[in-house]
């Protein structure tokens, strides 16, 4: 009986002690799982993400855990792993102390880590720089994208900028940036698939005319074609209208005449959610509008015949941007092209859809470049305040960028070369006057330790020496030197000769050791540096590979290639 008594003992006992030991082993899971999410000053970081070696230890996990200090600053909690002498931190850590970055990949259902030093890309030139092919890199830039674009104008055809004005302003580096790019596309795309819906001769659509409208064809001397005449009522429903239901091309082009209050509407459908959105282009000096489903554009009020020609989709986004809409990803294949309404009163022809109209777009840049130069200084003035660095005065609205010279020489030695039209070239030349002056007079030259002249893209007193901008109008320099003969003795080849000599004397300065600097303000403001960020330093680093092609000096190719090697995370050596 006494035997039984200990055997039922023993057993409550055992029972106990598993109890109490799957308790304490709960409770310390937790505790470890409390002490891992907020010990120390880790709420600072994303999740850590760790070394497979130590989590597949599974059970010893706790064991592992070892609070780290951060330059006695704050701690993070780490893992250690005791048989190799390893103690390893959270990624996120890494990243934000370092700007290190990484994300997890699955290869056939294989994860794998990638750690990159930086995010900017590199493209090596496969031949040397062509002024009359593409610029530098710009047939991957997608202007009309940009956050800081709000919409493209009905009237102008380019893109107006919230930079530094929310309201919205002309910018021209960003219009000839928008001009270069479609050229640059233009060269190395294939030609866009057109389809003509209407032209007034050979291809005729049954436009449906509502009983209190009016729609005829006839023939229009000032075109020289057959065009559509519509008319309608002040009631909401009296329309003339073109069943479509397209997909995949959206760029429409047009040749319109509209009366006032006149309009033509787009309607797009979302094939998977049946959203409808209406783009409203209309007879108004407006530049952009919007309310829930509707997006208005104005066209101007001139009742001369124009040509439109617009990207629907980027119209659809810069409306939803308009609406604070959520950002997302908006692929064409999701979307139609439903109907065209007309209203008003007008005359219609030429009615285009294609996949891209990339010379248009270049050329709308080029004949708002040629409109909008003062014809006095060659300028193109930016109207909006500038503020740049402390110990600066801010530049006012009317300020000039030898980075606008510059881009602009581009697209117009270009728009001369694709068209012949003179004007072209001789608004280019014009545009040298200006980086002649001095920063003090209104220009844009500075010098550096009055030796060697600097164009200036932020023309500030003291100057600051922006690396890239500077970079840029020694191209644009150098695209119209070779368009007018590249055995000509020009003012275009002297500057750009006085701008490589500068470069090439300047550009150790702009060195770091691991890599550059956006400009030398540490230099002449006496302040802290201005490190540029990875995809400037990716841009410094495309343009010396190019200018590398043009000139043999061997500080071109060597300060390229040692500042690719930044990017990949090496560093200068030191003592």
């Amino acid at each position: 009986m006494l035997l039984e008594w200990y055997k039922v003992a023993g057993m409550m006992l055992l029972r106990v002690n598993l109890r109490a030991g799957l308790l304490a082993l709960v409770t310390t899971a937790l505790l470890f799982m409390i002490l891992w999410g907020h010990c120390g000053d880790i709420s600072r970081f994303s999740r850590p993400i760790l070394s497979a070696s130590l989590t597949e230890r599974g059970s010893n996990a706790a064991n592992d855990a070892i609070e780290c200090s951060i330059n006695g600053e704050y701690t993070v909690m780490c893992r250690r792993d005791t048989d190799r002498d390893e103690v390893f931190v959270p990624f996120s850590l890494v990243h934000k102390y370092f700007e290190i970055y990484g994300k997890i990949t699955s290869t056939d259902g294989v994860d794998k880590f990638e750690w990159s030093h930086s995010y900017g890309k590199i493209y090596h030139p496969k031949k040397k720089y062509d002024p009359l092919g593409t610029f530098t890199t710009f047939e991957n830039y997608n202007v009309e994208v940009r956050d800081r674009v709000k919409c493209i104008s009905g009237i102008e055809g380019v893109p107006v900028s919230t930079q530094w004005e929310p309201r919205g302003f002309f910018y021209p580096t960003q219009i000839a940036q928008f001009g270069l790019a479609h050229y640059s596309k233009h060269i190395i795309e294939p030609d866009p698939k057109r389809r003509i819906i209407d032209d007034g001769e050979k291809h005729l659509e049954n436009w449906i005319v509502s009983k209190d409208a009016y729609m005829a064809r006839d023939y229009d001397n000032s075109v020289q074609s057959n065009v559509i005449r519509f008319s309608t009522s002040d009631h909401i429903s009296s329309q003339v209208w073109l069943k479509v239901n397209l997909s995949q091309d959206f760029v429409l082009s047009v040749d319109i005449q509209m009366k006032p209050n006149s309009s033509m509407t787009v309607v797009l459908q979302n094939k998977d959610k049946k959203e409808t959105v209406y783009l409203h282009y209309i007879t108004s000096m407006q530049l952009i509008s919007a309310q829930e489903d509707h997006i208005s554009y104005g066209v101007g009020v001139d009742p001369n015949w124009k040509r439109i020609t617009r990207d629907l989709i980027i119209d659809m986004q810069k409306g939803w941007a308009l609406l604070d809409k959520p950002k997302r990803r908006l692929p064409r294949n999701k979307f139609k092209i439903s109907s065209i309404i007309l209203s008003g009163s007008g005359s219609l022809d030429n009615v285009t859809l294609s996949s891209s109209e990339h010379m248009h777009m270049f050329y709308n840049a080029a004949r708002w470049l040629l409109r909008a130069q003062s014809s006095r200084s060659g300028a193109w003035p930016i109207p909006v305040r500038r503020r740049m660095a402390a110990g600066v005065a801010e530049l006012k609205p009317g300020w000039h960028s030898a980075m606008s010279q510059g881009h602009a020489i581009s697209l117009l030695a270009r728009a001369y070369h694709a068209s012949g039209d003179a004007t072209y070239l001789q608004a280019a030349k014009r545009a040298l006057y200006l980086l002649d002056v001095p920063s003090h007079a209104g220009g844009v030259k500075a010098l550096w330790m009055d030796k060697y002249v600097w164009y200036e893209e932020y023309p500030t007193k003291p100057p600051l020496f922006v690396l890239n901008g500077f970079i840029y109008t020694l191209l644009g320099l150098y695209d119209l030197h070779i368009i007018e003969g590249e055995n000509s003795i020009s003012l275009a080849k002297k500057m750009f000769d006085d701008g490589m000599t500068s470069l090439k004397n300047l550009l150790p300065l702009f060195d770091t050791g691991s890599g550059s600097f956006y400009d030398l303000r540490h230099f002449t403001l006496g302040v802290s540096p201005n490190i540029a960020r990875w995809d400037y330093h990716a841009t410094h680093v495309n343009q010396l590979y190019l200018l590398a092609g043009l000139d043999s000096d061997p500080i071109l190719i060597n300060t390229a290639k040692r500042w690719e090697g930044y990017m990949q995370g090496k560093r200068a050596a030191h003592n």
